[in-house]
């Protein structure tokens, strides 16, 4: 049995309104449960941003963001 990703997203940005460039562009990542995954930047890459959309805070971006089957 193949392993399931707890979490997927495929070509997501956010652009905030009124803002002329996405904080987040083009985004593409999958990883399984269990991982051990890191977010580093500077300050207003977008990192807290990731987060809120990763956690269904944020839904208002393009593309595709969602977790796993059975993950909650």
């Amino acid at each position: 049995m193949a392993a399931q990703y707890a979490f997927v997203m495929k070509d997501m940005t956010k652009t905030f309104p009124g803002a002329q460039k996405p904080v987040l562009a083009n985004i593409n990542l999958q990883f399984y449960q269990g991982a051990k995954i890191g977010i580093v930047g500077p300050n207003g890459a977008g990192k807290s941003t990731l987060m809120k959309i990763m956690a269904g805070i944020d839904t208002d971006f393009t593309g595709e963001a969602w977790p796993g089957e059975n993950i909650t």
